[in-house]
């Protein structure tokens, strides 16, 4: 099928699956939709083949499981798909989210913009309203301050006309579009500052809020309450992993249990849990970045206070950047509770104390901890290449699959996750770095890795939520995120460490030092005595009778000549060839055979 036709199908599938939810009054969204529809295709469990077009009767039964699945409120797959494509449609990085701050601003900005550089004022009038315009701008463009309150208006006129006298619109007006946006910000930097100062000294400020203040209640306590209800997370995902386990050791609780239901709540306060890891993250840094503001900030009033004509601009839309940022990762953090309703139905606090009994809950911590000492023996593998702390430099940045979880435990207990403890080895197959939580673990994947790879790609088929979850985006990439498509991730490569030796001669190039410099001229004047002396003395020489034996002594002698004579003339002459024949050696008609010898030879003068 063409991709432009496929598209359109596609589409007609979505449109149809929202319309029969509208009819049922769910409301769901194309994204989440369209995330379904793939998700039920990848299940081998309903029978569709990838490679084959959907007919008439594929395409009924596509949107019947997917109306199905999108009605079901009691899933809690359901509720983590929804997690998912929630914070992927609303979550974005800090750089991404500054950027995007940023362009919605100059949008808004951009028809008061136009007003100031494409207008032609010329009479006193239109030169005070479009005086009043830039007011307006600079108020805007900060965020410091209301535009319609009097007060506001009229300190940031007195301001700007410090700095910008109305006297000057007309070279202002003079220059080009470019040059005019670039003076509009830099008069907007220069207003901020010189309002931030009057506020600082007392002596003017209407209307502006400290923002490094409030930033310093807020996020504080925004980080609590994100770190308490990751706290919340952890200790429901502690629980559930104890009770999965002892399902595990003892098969006959799954078939009151329902071990699959208990799982599936695993993933979601799992998934719930990276997501607040991210969003805290994020909070940490505003903090770091409002802190080196703040103190930015102060150093600059402070240059002020001590140089009032300086003109220096107070970095105000970064600390509103922040504010707003901070906002943002707040509200997201409150609407992800709302996935979170299915555990109190499916599973209430009685019923998990009952399962807890004679159960020992192990935090993560206490599992990296429980097999500490185990580590894996490079001897036992000659053709696996194992990384450790020791012997790679950037060991705590690799980027581990399935999310640190061990992959060994995830294929063999039917997706079961426990933490992978990098200190056992971290295994690398195919540029893939993989974590176990125990050496026994280690050794049973290291024999077979592909099998068991293929066995977690295949639990992902059946539970789609765990694609994101664990990150198996290469595996599935039809379904990977708007977030992981805007930002290719650059996958770090182990750097690992040796012992070597290297050895350096002592010299490489031919010595230069010129042994008969000198620098002392006392030295260079009794070196030159010495040498005139000289030439007025004579050498004498001596031989004795134990001495003359030693003489060398030489002798010549003359080679012979090699010598040739040669003779007047060289002659030569020619013997006639013989030529005998015999006749009659054939025989006859006679019995006996007659021979004629016949003498052919020609005579010597005749030759």
């Amino acid at each position: 099928m063409p991709p432009t036709q496929s598209e359109s199908v596609i589409k007609n599938i979505i449109r149809e699956i929202e319309q029969e939810c509208a009819s049922y009054g769910e409301v769901a969204s194309d994204t989440l939709i369209a995330f379904m529809v793939k998700a039920v295709v990848l299940d081998p469990s309903n029978g569709f083949n990838m490679d084959r077009t959907l007919i008439k009767s594929d395409v009924e039964k596509l949107v019947k499981l997917c109306v199905n699945r999108l009605l079901d409120s009691k899933n809690p797959s359901l509720d983590t798909i929804k997690m998912q494509v929630y914070f992927d449609m609303n979550y974005t990085n800090r750089e991404e989210f500054i950027e995007e701050h940023h362009r919605i601003l100059e949008s808004k900005l951009d028809f008061v913009t136009r007003e100031i550089t494409d207008n032609r004022a010329c009479a006193q009038k239109e030169l005070e309203s479009l005086y009043r315009k830039i007011v307006s701008y600079v108020l805007l463009r900060t965020g410091v301050g209301s535009p319609t309150d009097i007060k506001i208006v009229r300190e940031a006129t007195a301001a700007l006309q410090s700095v910008f006298p109305q006297a000057e619109l007309g070279t202002f007006l003079s220059l080009s579009k470019k040059d005019k946006e670039l003076q509009l910000k830099e008069l907007s930097m220069i207003v901020t500052g010189i309002r931030l100062f009057n506020r600082e000294t007392g002596k003017g400020g209407e209307g502006i809020e400290f923002l490094p203040d409030i930033l310093h209640e807020a996020i504080p306590a925004t980080a609590q309450h994100i770190d308490s209800q990751l706290q919340i997370a952890q200790d429901q995902a502690y629980r559930y992993t104890a009770i999965l386990e002892k399902v595990t050791n003892n098969p006959l609780l799954s078939v009151e249990l329902k071990p699959y239901m208990l799982k599936e709540l695993l993933y979601n306060v799992r998934q719930y849990e990276i997501f607040l890891k991210i969003i805290l993250s994020e909070i940490i840094t505003c903090a770091q970045e409002v802190k080196l503001m703040t103190k930015q900030l102060g150093a600059l009033l402070e240059q002020l206070k001590m140089n009032v004509s300086s003109k220096t601009a107070i970095p105000t839309s970064q600390v509103f950047d922040e504010t707003v940022l901070i906002g943002i990762l707040s509200n997201l953090t409150t609407n992800l509770e709302r996935f979170l309703g299915t555990h109190e139905i499916l599973f209430p606090e009685e019923a998990i104390q009952d399962l807890l009994r004679e159960v020992t809950v192990k935090t993560d911590m206490y599992r990296l901890k429980e097999h500490m000492e185990e580590r894996v023996h490079l001897v036992d593998f000659r053709k696996q290449e194992w990384l450790f702390p020791e012997t790679t430099a950037n060991f705590d940045k690799l980027l581990i699959q399935y999310r640190g979880f061990c992959g060994y435990t995830l294929a063999t207990t039917d997706g079961l996750l426990l933490p992978g403890n990098p200190a056992i080895g971290i295994l690398k197959h195919k540029e893939k770095y993989y974590t176990f939580n125990s050496r026994s673990a280690a050794y049973s994947f290291a024999e077979n890795p592909e099998h068991y790879i293929n066995l977690i790609t295949e639990k992902a088929k059946k539970n789609a939520e765990l694609i994101q979850l664990l990150e198996l985006h290469q595996q599935f990439e039809t379904l990977i995120p708007c977030s992981e498509i805007k930002v290719i991730t650059k996958h770090i490569k182990p750097i690992t460490k040796s012992e070597t030796g290297t050895q350096t001669d002592t010299h490489i190039l031919p010595p230069t030092i010129v042994r008969s410099y000198d620098w002392n001229e006392w030295e260079l004047r009794r070196k030159a005595i010495k040498l005139a002396n000289l030439r007025q003395k004579v050498t004498h020489s001596v031989q004795t009778d134990l001495s003359h034996m030693r003489r060398e002594n030489y002798s010549q002698v003359y080679p012979t000549r090699n010598a040739a004579t040669q003779s007047m003339r060289e002659g030569s002459t020619a013997v006639p060839r013989p030529q005998i024949y015999i006749a009659g050696l054939r025989g006859g008609q006679t019995k006996t055979t007659y021979g004629v010898k016949v003498n052919l030879t020609r005579a010597v003068d005749e030759t």
